[in-house]
């Protein structure tokens, strides 16, 4: 693969493309994306890369942002450059065929390189089993898979059948099967949208049911992309989605369990099964707000994505820094709101 697109995060980290981080935010993970003329092959609803958005696939924006398509060479000689300033980098998958194969190819290039931690972020539509060994094989460490729905009957609704999408709910849980097995318990995550027409009750189950089988959730927080099915749609209410951070924080962490939470006759959480003083340690210390995702070497998320999916601003979704005492006063205002 000669070209790959890079997050605008990640270009600018890279001394790739000009610009600030508002409040001096840092990315940690190079997120690389890969293209193809033939575009990705999927019609998931809700992604600014379906290939029923009219454009270009490679001028196609992606979680919010822009990722600019440049030479894979030159990105590789930019990460060398400045790799003191990230502390994982990720590759994401298209679905097409032949995607698993680049990725493969691509870890390799990286590897050759550099040896930070190298993620996959992958689709399983188009991945085997001997695809996810040779993965491991050329220097993944971890693996992301974006299920994105908390349902079935919303992953055919937004990805599947219902649209003349390409994914399939038991393919995905198949193949994270595979993953674990091949990785190990804790390496492989399951990326969450919030806000995609699921309860509070079916998000919380179902990031008790990746925990129980021994992966971890990176939540995310829907956003309207420009061009997609879903571009007139409205984000969930900011109190449903910190209700999910402490949820996701308190089940990943081993702190609580869904089946110990209250939920009103909507599905709303209304109590986490935890005693108070714990719930107040948890909320006040701000981490469950931060953007969940791989870790560095270091073991904390490198993976935070500064402002993909929420502007920046007062009104964030995810917080890829430290919460300040103003920023807690804030989420703690909106948890129950």
């Amino acid at each position: 693969m000669d070209e790959v697109r890079v997050s605008l995060a990640a270009a600018m980290t890279l001394d790739l493309e000009p610009g600030l981080f508002y409040r001096g935010a840092r990315l940690g993970c190079i997120n690389l994306l890969q293209t193809h003329e033939s575009g990705c092959s999927a019609r998931c609803a809700y992604c600014g890369l379906t290939r029923e958005r009219e454009g270009d696939f490679s001028s196609k924006g992606f979680i919010r942002v822009k990722w600019p398509t440049l030479p894979f060479p030159e990105v590789l000689d930019a990460m060398e450059k400045t790799q003191e300033r990230f502390s994982r980098i990720c590759i994401s998958m298209i679905t097409r065929r032949g995607a698993a194969g680049d990725l493969v190819g691509m870890a390799r290039r990286v590897r050759e390189r550099l040896d930070t931690p190298l993620s996959g972020l992958i689709s399983p539509t188009v991945t085997s089993a001997d695809d996810l060994a040779s993965m491991r094989e050329a220097g993944i460490d971890r693996l992301g898979i974006a299920v994105d729905t908390a349902t079935p009957e919303l992953f055919d609704a937004m990805r599947g059948r219902s649209i003349r999408g390409p994914h399939r709910w038991k393919r995905y849980w198949e193949v994270f099967r595979e993953a674990l097995e091949v990785f190990g318990a804790g390496m492989v995550g399951c990326h969450l949208i919030c806000g995609l027409g699921e309860s509070e009750r079916e998000m919380a189950e179902r990031i008790q049911f990746v925990r129980d089988m021994g992966g971890c959730t990176h939540l995310f927080s829907f956003y309207p992309e420009l061009g997609s099915p879903l571009e007139d749609r409205e984000q969930s209410p900011v109190g449903q989605y910190r209700r999910i951070q402490v949820a996701r924080h308190l089940i990943d962490e081993g702190l609580a369990e869904a089946g110990g939470f209250r939920f009103d006759g909507d599905g709303r959480i209304v109590s986490f099964g935890v005693d108070d003083g714990l719930l107040e340690e948890v909320v006040s210390s701000g981490t469950p707000f931060r953007t969940s995702g791989c870790p560095g070497r270091d073991g904390c998320v490198a993976c935070n994505r500064p402002f993909a999916n929420s502007r920046p601003g007062p009104d964030m979704r995810n917080y890829p820094f430290p919460l300040e005492a103003d920023d807690v006063s804030k989420v703690i205002e909106e948890l129950w709101s």
